[in-house]
């Protein structure tokens, strides 16, 4: 009978992967980004690539993003999420050899001396836009446009299939362009001899590759921190100095802060005093009960905390145990007192204080062999009484069966 013998190399290799860390066996999530129209005189046009088009088919390269958590669209809208660690990345990859477009001598990326973008306003310079050249432009959670990022030269300085990381992204709103312009030799003279052959006529088109897209934090979290000692304050904490709100570079989260304090009817409520928008660094240092509540546009997800600022013992128990007024005042009522930190403490009953206080007083090791010694006393007595009591009843029993016998005895007529 033959034995099938098992590979254990298929089993190594699941293990040796397993053994891997996460990142080194995750792909990086990659998104890609923009298309080619003809942009027309200042690149401020966006007709199709048609047919007709030198153009038509091929494509100079692609621009991807990297680094992110999460990608979000709605209609033409595209929003990446961000979380601690990522390093969101605009990247391109040049896909073209610019003096052989297409796998044709003809088709050149040319130098584009009077070049301008309209759309970005970028000024007529004398040296142009030379061999393609790269904007960026980011738009600030202030709605504050920076200066165009400009890379003149940008398809010459790259090699063609190289991927080439163009930018780490904040947050913010960003337009990026690709202008270059594309030299068609499509009449040329044939070389005579020494003569070489050159164009006639060549003809010059304008394209770009242009898009947008925003980068946010994916999370909905505010830091609260003690206006005093800068620490964090996590929820329901209780402060008496304050606290600042930290927005911690998520500019785009909607944060509201309600600010309660007890109602002056004495009922079981709590009147609000305020509840508005927070901005970054705002401290608050009022006392009363603070809901701080953080929501991210992006994601719709909300954060809530809870933080007491103050000294008053029954709001401070209100905002850290979660009883309503009614619960604590019924609880006081009953003996309950508040502590420092705002927790409810029931004092102990007289006998188990006293039991306490006893037990304490005494020797561990002595109270347990005294109780080894006595616990079994009480049902030996007990046995040792019902047992005295049996003998004395039989004995009793005994001797009045004697008598009676002898009673009878002489009662008895004597034979004559």
């Amino acid at each position: 009978m033959r034995t099938k013998r098992l590979s254990i190399l298929p089993a190594l290799a699941l293990l040796c992967a397993l053994m891997l860390p996460a990142a080194a066996r995750a792909e990086d999530q990659v998104y890609y980004l923009g298309t080619t129209v003809n942009a027309g005189e200042g690149y401020a046009k966006s007709d199709d690539v048609s047919a007709k088009d030198p153009h038509y088919v091929w494509s100079i390269g692609r621009f991807y993003l990297t680094g992110f958590t999460n990608v979000q669209r709605e209609g033409d809208a595209v929003t990446f999420l961000k979380t601690a660690g990522d390093d969101v990345t605009l990247k391109f990859r040049l896909d073209q050899d610019i003096d052989c477009l297409d796998g044709k001598s003809t088709l050149t990326i040319s130098d584009d001396s009077d070049g301008y973008d309209e759309r970005l306003q970028t000024e007529k310079t004398e040296s142009g836009f030379g061999r393609g050249t790269l904007l960026i432009r980011q738009t600030n959670y202030q709605n504050d446009e920076s200066e165009v990022q400009t890379y003149v030269n940008y398809l010459a300085g790259i090699e063609a299939g190289a991927e080439t990381a163009v930018a780490t992204l904040a947050e913010g709103d960003y337009e990026v362009a690709l202008d270059y312009e594309v030299k068609n030799d499509a009449r040329t003279t044939p070389s005579i001899g020494p003569i070489p052959s050159f164009s006639i006529l060549p003809e010059y088109n304008s394209y770009t590759i242009r898009f947008k897209f925003s980068v946010r934090n994916g999370n909905a979290m505010v830091f609260l921190l003690d206006s005093a000692t800068g620490s964090e304050l996590t929820d329901s904490a209780v402060t008496e100095n304050g606290f600042m709100v930290d927005f911690a570079k998520s500019h785009y989260l909607d944060i509201y802060v309600k600010r309660s304090v007890l109602s002056s009817n004495g009922t079981d409520l709590v009147d609000v005093r305020s509840n508005e928008p927070a901005s970054d660094g705002t401290s608050y240092t009022e006392s009363g009960i603070y809901t701080i509540t953080a929501t991210n546009p992006a994601t719709n997800q909300t954060t809530e905390k809870v933080i007491y600022v103050g000294n008053e013992p029954l709001l401070k128990c209100y905002a850290i145990t979660g009883y309503s007024l009614s619960e604590i005042k019924t609880m006081m009522d009953q003996g309950a007192t508040i502590a420092e930190d705002g927790s409810i403490q029931w004092p102990e009953s007289p006998a188990v204080a006293e039991a306490g206080d006893a037990a304490a007083e005494e020797d561990p090791s002595e109270a347990k062999a005294e109780k080894a010694v006595t616990l079994p006393i009480v049902p030996i007595v007990a046995v040792v009484i019902v047992a005295a009591g049996a003998v004395a009843f039989a004995k009793k029993g005994g001797k009045a069966a004697e008598l009676k016998a002898k009673e009878v005895s002489d009662e008895k007529p004597k034979d004559n």
